[in-house]
């Protein structure tokens, strides 16, 4: 697990230096704070990937302070910490932007799992999408983010439409920042990353019972974002079972929670995105056609990146910025941007990021090379009318797959395969 950055506020001396210690004991990065104060400090100085955070620090709330974090730091996770555990508690943490929840007294292992989750969600070292979507003079991107700023303080639903990489998460956060629901919750929640029981439950909530491993109530993705956006990640993967469920709470905002009877209400902002042709999944009956009506109220397009090579110069240059260590100075040379400019980028915004931040690791000298630009052998598209042996056109496929994901596990996901096999796959083909 890459390091993190990680801040520690609580204010028992012994709960500090032990939740620091186990961290570093990790490889991450720890800084401490007993006072509000203290943290508030601390995030303006120092860019943090997760605090660890005590809902009571003497006569302050931790609870209060939840909200100033995510203000200044808006990537930031944090797990609340308490000795005064609820339901309600946790609730209302988890509505003030809390990503994690830990009861004390807490083992050591569970410390190390909530950062190892975050690890695992944590976006490209880089940070460097917002950048590469918002720096442009393709006319396609400029509409796209006028559309965006003209719709954030309205209550629509916006579906976010584009290839993996185009940015459309960096999109939908930003129009959650924009938006008069700012202050409250933003969260993210992929539609093929779960079963279909467990994505009923991770959105509408569920009663203790309700299924087997249900051993408390939880409130679910809609009532923890009361207030805020919700944002649905590839939607049009939303198993068919639940499709009516989300329609009934875009029509009349009410649900219910998995195992029981009664019907909740919540103001909630639904901003969806997929990749996949809708319209042909509607027509093929996987997708219902009044729930894609619904989810379609305003419309955003985000274009893939080879339809704006204009921008790649510059985009690369932001990349490079953001991927060079504290000091370093790094430049490419013409031929460098040239090749960037001639690839296709299955993988877009995020591929590109990865494949500079890749270089930048690498080089040796202050100029990167062309040759230090094709580090990451690219899927070859076939020639119009050429005929392929079946291994090349998988092979083909699977760097287009690991191109455009974030992870090994999502792109094992999306091949419908295991680990295990994915692992093979990258080692026979050299990848």
């Amino acid at each position: 697990m890459a390091d993190l950055s990680i801040l520690v506020v609580d204010d028992e001396p012994s709960i500090r230096k032990s939740v620091a210690l186990c961290l570093e004991l990790e490889g991450h990065r720890v800084q401490t704070a007993s006072r509000v104060e203290e943290a508030r400090q601390a995030a303006r100085r120092t860019p943090f990937d997760l605090a660890f955070v005590d809902l009571r620090l003497g006569t302050q709330s931790g609870l209060d302070l939840l909200p100033e974090l995510l203000a200044a730091q808006p990537g930031m996770r944090i797990a609340v910490i308490t000795a005064f555990a609820t339901v309600e508690t946790a609730v209302e943490a988890m509505r003030r932007g809390a990503f994690d929840y830990l009861p004390k007294p807490f083992e050591p292992s569970q410390v190390v799992a909530v950062a190892n989750k975050v690890g695992s969600l944590r976006e490209p070292r880089t940070g460097s999408e917002e950048g590469l979507l918002f720096e442009s003079t393709c006319p396609e991107v400029r509409r796209a983010l006028s559309l965006a700023r003209q719709v954030a303080n309205k209550d629509a639903t916006v579906l976010l439409r584009g290839e993996s990489g185009t940015g459309k998460t960096v999109l939908a956060r930003a129009i959650h920042r924009w938006s008069n629901r700012s202050a409250n919750l933003f969260s993210t929640l992929s539609c093929p990353s779960l079963s279909t029981e467990l994505l009923a439950s991770e959105l509408f909530g569920h009663v203790k019972g309700a299924f087997t491993g249900a051993v408390a109530d939880a409130p679910g993705r809609i009532a923890v974002c009361e207030g805020g956006t919700l944002f649905l990640d590839e939607v049009g993967d939303l198993p068919r079972e639940i499709q009516p469920r989300l329609l009934r709470f875009l029509q009349d905002r009410e649900y219910e929670r998995v195992g029981d009877p009664s019907t909740r209400r919540s103001d909630v902002r639904i901003v969806a995105a997929t990749h996949v042709d809708l319209e042909a999944a509607v027509a093929a009956g996987r997708f219902r056609e009044d729930l894609f009506y619904r989810l379609n109220v305003v419309q955003i397009v985000l274009p893939p990146l080879r339809e704006r090579r204009e921008d790649i110069p510059d985009l690369a240059r932001i990349a490079l910025d953001r991927a060079c260590a504290k000091g370093e100075r790094l430049r490419f040379s013409d031929e460098a941007l040239e090749a960037l400019r001639g690839r296709d980028w299955p993988g877009n915004l995020r591929e590109l990021a990865n494949v500079v931040e890749r270089a930048a690791v690498l080089a040796t000298g202050s100029v990167l090379s062309a040759e230090a630009m094709g580090a990451a052998p690219q899927a070859r598209s076939a020639p119009a009318g050429e005929l392929l042996p079946l291994e090349a056109l998988e092979e083909m496929h699977v760097r287009k797959v690991l191109a455009s994901t974030r992870t090994l596990e999502e792109a094992a996901r999306v091949l419908g395969i295991d680990a295990a096999t994915l692992w093979r796959k990258r080692k026979r083909y050299g990848i």
